[in-house]
């Protein structure tokens, strides 16, 4: 009977740390069914044992007996082996919001919550911005010439931009910009990058890290009055000078200081800074009339009016170009003909009052630059990105279908499906992504969320359009005006490098801020020790216990079931449910495996980049999963987007899958990893990669005009242009649709020998007389078969 009621017990314990239910009512709940039991079985050896069980409670429960046995012993142990936090790091920590990746890292996701998260949609003037100025700006642009002929945007694309507020998207109304949300600046910015990559790059730094965003958060109304109108109306170009030979990503460790003293400004002595700086790198830098600038700020003799602060460390400040001392005007050469050159002064002097926000935000520069961002990282790159993936999915589809090999299209062989389904599924998720991402952004900045929206995006863009020079082989190999993949594929270091460098964004900043910023005590504790203050340590940590015995208790439970029976928003569809209840799985153990790995390892886990970068993983693919699955359910579905939607989540929820599994292969404890491996995968995998079939079900779907294909079309600029990079393409293609079999069913027959004749032509007319075709199909296919070879044709120049 002993045996039956601690089997009960158990169970009991286990409900309700499943269910999260609060501690002191789930002590109260242990101890009556304990009384319970030792009553219903009449054994008063049980109800002995009640009093040893509420010893445990009573301590667990009362802060004044849990302290001394406890919380201090552990407050002690983890004080000596957590790592300082620098003034630079808590501030990247405390930067910026979170957002629905916190509810993935509880290890419990509220899909109630989840369901009311409706996807952003764009305004009438939004949508006729798109519709008109955006088209306009495009067919402006032509990006052999830009980059062959002009190494620069056309005066008349600069123009354009200046004059229909290109460059004051985020620029409040009241100072004459468009004030777009970032959903409709994702879509302005990856509709140029479809078209042109260089315009594209050159409208995305005003509105994304740069002064127009310093300004508007944390600018003197003073500030904003002379320079936003400018911005906004393009009169003054901005550029602003983060990184240089030193700090590229490490952008905290920048050399370039600003002494305060006093100094000569207008024929008047003020209090100002003299700065000495060497910024590369910097993006619109060689036509830029306004220069933002980080730096560290130091005042030896306490001018600022503090004389015991001497470092204030990084702050920002906004420079007129022209301003003596300044050196801007060259160029770097990235590869793109976007502006790009270095910012140099000595010596350089600017009142106070320059630094943005005026001297009371000297030294809350890095603050400022992490929660601005967000943009950068969640809306421009992702955009650029997700119009590489489209245009591919569109481009390298068409391709597939047109071009023929061994008397078949290309795209029906199995090895180029395998590809083309990844570049098909690769663009579904990117719009998918866009969506969720540029939702959150809406709320505020969430650093962790635009972190992996700006690491796989551009990660996804590299991978298709690898896979797309693959397929397309020589014909975009070949540079001129014919090749619509050499800019895109060109254009890869820039996205993969700009805004943090994509190996450390993955191995430091995913998991190293998303445990900090989405733990629901993790940092908290931290600012505790550092404090030394016990009692709130004490409150946080009693929480947290509880919070890791939930998630293990979960863990093993969705472990055995494989998730069956668990949570899923009310509005779930049988397509999606199960999608649902996998991610609960790994949720679970993500926060379990997190809270293991930062108990064991310590600080330590933060230089074990092999280990956090899994970690970043996981947690990625599972955002990007609730993308899909949100994106999927707005949409009234069809069988394509089914398809379509099944490879993307099942890609990504097995690549969550296949990073734990490396975590827990790798991790130092073995015993540690097994036990958690066993909790999570009891059964083995939950999710296999995508098969054959749904592969080769992708790699047609992307030759055929399918309503995800019209969908995703509607994000890019499309042109029928025959003599076109891209026209040439989408309308041959469309030429060749028109045509329904009739084409195949000519080559068909001519393949197997069927036709005579020496021409073309020839075979056409031996095809009528054997009723293989009509007479009237003649002239279509020939007018086909021209455009057809026009459309494989790579350029070719009497000298280069």
């Amino acid at each position: 009977m002993l045996l039956l009621s601690l089997l009960l017990i158990l169970i009991l314990i286990s409900v309700l740390l499943y269910r999260k239910v609060p501690l002191p009512a789930s002590s109260a709940i242990v101890v009556v069914a304990w009384l319970v039991l030792g009553v219903l079985s009449s054994a008063m050896w049980s109800l002995w044992l009640v009093i040893p069980l509420a010893a445990v409670l009573l301590i667990l429960n009362v802060p004044a007996l849990r302290r001394p046995i406890l919380t201090k012993p552990v407050f002690e142990i983890l004080k000596k082996s957590m790592p300082s936090m620098s003034v630079t790091e808590r501030e990247a920590l405390e930067a910026g919001t979170t957002w629905w990746e916190k509810d993935i890292f509880s290890g419990k996701p509220d899909w109630n919550q989840f369901a009311q998260i409706g996807l952003p949609q764009l305004t009438t003037e939004e949508q006729s911005f798109l519709d008109n100025e955006v088209n306009e700006l495009c067919a402006l642009l032509d990006e052999w010439d830009i980059h062959h002929n002009h190494k620069d945007l056309s005066p008349e694309a600069w123009q354009y931009l200046k004059d229909k507020g290109f460059l004051g998207l985020i620029i409040p109304k009241e100072f004459g910009g468009r004030d777009f949300s970032p959903y409709a600046q994702s879509r302005v910015m990856s509709k140029i990058a479809s078209r042109s990559i260089t315009a594209a790059v050159t409208a995305m730094v005003p509105n994304s890290l740069g002064p127009g965003e310093l300004l508007m958060k944390y600018g003197t109304d003073e500030q904003k009055h002379r320079w936003l109108p400018g911005l906004a109306r393009g009169e003054e170009i901005p550029c602003f000078g983060l990184t240089g030979p030193e700090a590229g990503s490490d952008a905290g460790s920048i050399p370039d200081v600003g002494i305060v003293c006093k100094g000569e400004f207008e024929g008047k002595e003020v209090i100002g800074l003299r700065l000495t700086f060497n910024k590369r790198w910097i993006t619109l830098a060689p036509v830029a009339t306004v220069v933002g600038l980080a730096f560290k700020l130091v005042d030896p003799d306490g001018l600022l009016g503090d004389p015991g602060k001497k470092e204030y460390g990084i702050t920002c400040a906004l420079l007129p170009a022209n301003h003596p001392g300044i050196e801007i005007g060259q160029r770097h050469n990235p590869g793109s003909p976007f502006m790009n050159g270095p910012v140099m002064g000595t010596d350089v002097f600017i009142p106070v009052d320059w630094i943005i926000g005026g001297a009371p935000m000297a030294g809350k520069g890095w603050r400022m630059l992490i929660e601005c961002l967000g943009a950068g990282r969640g809306v421009s790159l992702p955009a650029l990105a997700t119009a590489s993936g489209e245009m591919s999915y569109r481009m390298v589809g068409a391709f597939a279908r047109i071009r023929r090999q061994f008397n078949m299209e290309v795209g029906k062989f199995e090895g180029v499906q395998e590809a083309t389904a990844d570049i098909a599924g690769g663009a579904y998720t990117l719009e998918s992504m866009r969506h969720l991402v540029t939702k959150g952004l809406e709320s505020g900045a969430p650093a962790v969320m635009t972190a992996m929206a700006k690491y796989h995006a551009t990660e996804i863009m590299r991978r298709l359009i690898n896979h797309s020079m693959d397929v397309v082989a020589g014909r975009a190999i070949q540079l001129g005006p014919r090749n619509f993949l050499a800019f895109p594929y060109q254009s890869i270091p820039v996205a993969i490098t700009v805004e943090g460098a994509n190996i450390l964004t993955r191995s430091l900043m995913i998991f190293g801020q998303g445990a900090m910023r989405c733990h629901p005590y993790l940092f908290e504790e931290m600012q505790a020790m550092q404090a030394d203050d016990l009692e709130a340590f004490d409150r946080l940590f009693i929480h947290h216990l509880g919070h890791v015995f939930s998630n293990l208790v979960r863990t093993k439970v969705l472990g055995v079931t494989r998730g069956h029976f668990s949570e899923a928003p009310a509005n779930a569809d049988n397509f999606s449910t199960r999608w649902y209840q996998r991610i609960n799985i790994l949720s679970a153990s993500l926060a379990v495996t997190s809270d293991f790995a930062l108990a064991i390892l310590g600080g330590n886990l933060k230089r074990r980049e092999l280990l956090s970068a899994r970690l970043g993983d996981v947690h990625s693919q599972l955002f990007i999963a609730c993308s899909i699955l949100k994106y999927h359910s707005a949409h009234v579905r069809t069988k394509e987007e089914d398809i379509h939607a099944e490879y993307a989540i099942t890609l990504a929820l097995y690549k969550a899958q296949e990073a734990l599994i490396d975590f827990y292969e790798n991790f130092p404890v073995r015993l540690v990893a097994g036990a958690l491996k066993l909790a999570t995968f009891p059964t083995g995998r939950i999710v296999a990669k995508p098969s054959d079939e749904l592969t080769r079900q992708m790699g047609d779907l992307i030759m055929e005009d399918n309503p995800v294909r019209q969908h995703l079309g509607t994000f890019v600029y499309r042109n029928m242009e025959p003599d076109d990079a891209t026209g040439r393409v989408e309308s041959t293609y469309q030429m060749l649709l028109s045509l329904g079999p009739l084409w195949n069913t000519f080559a068909r027959a001519q393949s197997s020998g069927k036709l005579t004749g020496a021409t073309l032509e020839e075979r056409l007319q031996d095809a009528v007389g054997k009723d293989i075709i009509q007479q009237e199909d003649v002239v279509r296919l020939l007018e086909y078969d021209a455009r057809r070879f026009d459309c494989l044709l790579t350029d070719a120049f009497d000298s280069i």
